[in-house]
């Protein structure tokens, strides 16, 4: 009912009505004019007849309650019930579950669902990861493996879509599974039905895992595991990491602190192979740890599906390649390769200059033969013979095969991407020709790769580098042209930001990382730059003796790759003064650099994976990126995604390209079971050819995450409500709730009215008026 007002039936007789009040309130006035008693009880009994005249003369105009009400049957209203698994939930102190509180609320003969069968036409859903219609709540077993309620409550909008729904009761414990707000555009008003309040929780849960892959040697996989621990507070808390064959790999002991503090675990260590590997992060109460064999103690845990989670590790596929290219033989390639060669994934390939270009013609007597080897066949007419004394003696190590590098740095794009990143190391710009140049610049902001360029005589400004494309890539302006200073020593030194790079420190903690700055030698060669670019970071500095500060290692973003200036031109003297010849903190220092400079560099087929937000299941979308061979969108490839089950089978799925985006093709994949998947993209070229093959991995873990919180998330229910205009209401207050519902209005609603002038209430009232002023004269004498 909405809306209610009183309309007068009789509204003719208003002359009759005023004239019978009139003369009642003269006659009332008259018989108290002249009283002996007191103006207070005068008055007293002068209201109460007044009153009661105005009452009978308001009873002659047949006053009527008028209003709108839902039309009875016309409108229907749902009723869903939350089926997933965290219902199976028995808080501290009940015998009952959630779920069965539930069913015993949905149970046909409870008073409300009469009630609310007389106004609505009543529709009952189901729902978990998706909805559906149910004719009797008395089946629910609570076994869903999530709860979609935002997914269920669109559902429930498009099924009424254009149809008269006057709301929702919704059961459930408000913790979802799905992604995203809920929209409340297109939804009735929903009426959550809190459940009783839990008098606490008792759960050791695996909240979160995340993983992160840092170029730090000693710790290239960090996995961070936040743990809720609620009821055992003071008590200890074992988590440990687990691999695909479920061999431990690390274990950490925290004692429980707060029911409102979760517990934080990391564990560092390095993953045996490359690719995709799985590892489970399981926790436990100390004294409750399961047993591989025999019986396990039992446990005190109100829930143990969330005690374990998945995570997924990828490092990566193939091998990543970086180009060395120096300008002379010197100690820095030495331990640059001594480095590299440890590291399984990356491999160096050198092109050293031996000896610069000699000029064609001499000036020497005819017939006297020339001393220089480079100058033999002089008078030879074959032009091969001519142009090679023109040019520097290159030495290729370590390439791949023959062909690699054999005319010297790459003059195509096809050549150069072959590489992931490039190091430049005491060679000038003269050396490249102006279309190296910019296929360097194209490479970098283009293909991804990454580009370091090492101080010297030779680089940066003194190699003639400004106002060239690498010049423009650089992190330093290149405006101040001088010798490398030649001190008794450059000291170096972390900055801010250089502390909270992994990659750029070689110890474990900063004393001993301190440590080891003091006890590097000097540096004697700095290659002297100007100002810092817009946008760059030095992350280490060199100081003189005298206190001069100057960027020794600074970083930018440069296109989809990024470039490093490392400006000292002895860094060799770290490894060749070196206190403890077992210590190799420069070859770590060089790999972890070079893993720094490959870290995001793309390849010709990538493959994501993310949750899908519009799917109503939990479906994940597997995304592949295709590109040429200059590493371009490829548009008319085709993909083929194969999707590898956790119980070793494989399903293909077909991936279609995605509209404005080039190069993207997107497929769609529910998991039917928990567990790892792995998915393989393998592209083919519009001719046939082979682009190239990516793997990539994700976890299937609908438990973990249901269970992820057991206390009902209330906050989240009244925010439901009040954004859909509904409201919360408690679960003993269904009835009285459901009893008001019609006052609440209604798509289809319908006119109605009560009389209340024949009402007995309505003379009653003139009556009890009459009988106060009579009792309140006797009171005091007045006859």
């Amino acid at each position: 009912m909405t809306g209610s007002s009183i309309v007068l039936g009789g509204p003719a007789w208003w002359p009759w009505a005023a004239g019978f009040a009139a003369f009642g309130l003269l006659l009332t006035l008259w018989s108290y004019s002249d009283s002996r008693f007191s103006v207070g009880v005068r008055l007293a009994c002068a209201l109460l007849k007044a009153t009661a005249f105005a009452a009978l003369a308001l009873i002659v105009l047949e006053p009527l309650l008028a209003g709108r009400r839902p039309r009875p049957g016309a409108n229907a209203f749902a009723v869903m019930a939350d089926a997933s698994q965290s219902l199976q939930v028995r808080d501290e102190g009940e015998e009952k579950t959630r779920g069965d509180w539930i069913r015993g609320k949905l149970n046909q003969d409870q008073p409300w669902r009469t009630r609310l069968g007389q106004d609505f036409d009543v529709r009952g859903y189901a729902f978990d990861t998706h909805l559906r219609a149910v004719d009797d709540f008395n089946g629910l077993t609570f076994s869903g493996p999530g709860s979609s309620i935002g997914s269920a409550l669109g559902s429930l909008a498009k099924r009424f879509r254009g149809r008269p729904l006057a709301g929702a009761l919704l059961f459930t414990d408000g913790l979802r599974t799905d992604l995203g707000d809920v929209d409340p555009k297109d939804l009735p008003p929903i009426y959550p039905v809190l459940l009783p309040m839990n008098p606490g929780a008792r759960d050791v849960g695996v909240r979160s895992a995340t993983v992160s892959q840092t170029n730090f040697e000693s710790a290239p996989v960090v996995i961070r595991v936040e743990v809720a621990t609620p009821g055992f507070s003071g008590r200890p808390i074992v988590a440990v990491v687990l691999d695909e064959n479920g061999a431990e790999v690390q274990r950490r002991r925290e004692t429980a602190g707060s029911d409102d503090k979760p517990l934080n675990f990391r564990f560092q260590f390095r993953p045996p192979k490359r690719g995709v590997s799985f590892y489970r992060v399981r926790a436990f109460p100390a004294d409750e740890e399961p047993k591989a064999e025999g019986p396990s103690p039992p446990s005190t845990e109100q829930a143990l599906a969330n005690n374990e989670r998945f995570v997924v590790v990828d490092q990566g596929g193939g091998e990543y390649r970086i180009l060395y290219v120096g300008g002379r033989p010197n100690w820095e390639y030495k331990f640059l390769h001594r480095g590299l060669h440890e590291d399984e994934q990356i491999r160096l390939v050198g092109m050293l200059r031996v000896a610069r270009k000699q000029p064609k013609f001499d000036f020497q007597a005819k017939g006297e033969r020339p001393q220089n080897k480079f100058f033999e066949g002089f008078d030879d007419p074959a032009a091969d013979t001519q142009d090679a004394a023109d040019k520097p003696v290159l030495v290729r190590l370590d390439v791949a095969d023959e062909s690699e590098l054999r005319d010297g740095f790459p003059k195509t794009a096809e050549d150069l991407y072959r590489y992931h990143a490039i190091v430049l190391d005491d060679i000038e710009a003269g050396f490249f020709a102006p279309d190296q140049m910019t296929l360097l610049r194209n490479f970098v902001s283009i293909r991804g790769g990454g580009l370091l360029m090492l101080g010297g005589p030779e680089t940066f400004a003194d190699g003639h580098y400004d106002r060239t494309p690498v010049g423009e890539m650089l992190p330093v302006y290149l405006d101040r042209r001088t010798e490398p200073k030649d001190t008794t020593g450059f000291h170096l030194v972390l900055t801010r930001e250089g502390w909270l790079q992994p990659w750029v420190r070689t110890r474990a903690t900063e004393p001993e990382e301190q440590k080891r700055l003091n006890e590097m030698p000097p540096f004697r060669t700095l290659s002297q730059v100007g100002r810092l670019k817009p946008g760059a970071v030095v992350l280490a500095e060199a100081t003189d003796p005298e206190g001069t500060v100057a960027p020794a290692l600074a970083v930018q973003s440069f296109g989809k790759g990024r470039v490093g200036a490392l400006l000292i031109g002895d860094l060799w003297r770290w490894g060749m003064h070196r206190k403890d010849p077992a210590e190799s903190d420069l070859e770590k220092a060089w790999r972890q650099t070079a893993r720094w400079l490959v870290a995001d560099v793309p390849r010709r087929v990538e493959v994501a994976v993310r949750p899908s937000p519009e799917s109503p299941a939990p479906a994940v979308e597997l995304t592949a990126r295709v590109r040429d061979k200059e590493y371009r969108p490829l548009d008319d490839s085709k993909v083929a995604l194969k999707v590898k089950l956790p119980d070793g089978e494989t399903a293909a799925v077909v991936a279609e390209p995605v509209s404005g985006e080039p190069g993207a093709y997107v497929a769609t994949y529910v998991p039917k079971t928990p567990g790892g998947y792995r998915v393989s993209a393998t592209a083919v070229a519009a001719d046939g050819s082979a682009v190239g093959e990516a793997e990539a991995g994700w976890a299937s873990q609908p438990a973990a995450d249901e269970f992820a919180r057991l206390a009902p998330d209330r906050a989240f229910l009244s925010d439901l409500a009040r954004k859909t205009g509904g409201a919360v209401v408690e679960g003993d207050d269904l009835e009285s709730f459901v009893a008001g519902l019609p006052a609440r209005g209604a798509p289809i609603s319908e006119p109605w009215t009560a009389t209340l002038w024949d009402h007995p209430a309505a003379f009653l009232f003139a009556v009890a008026c009459l009988a106060a002023e009579w009792g309140l004269r006797r009171l005091n004498g007045l006859a």
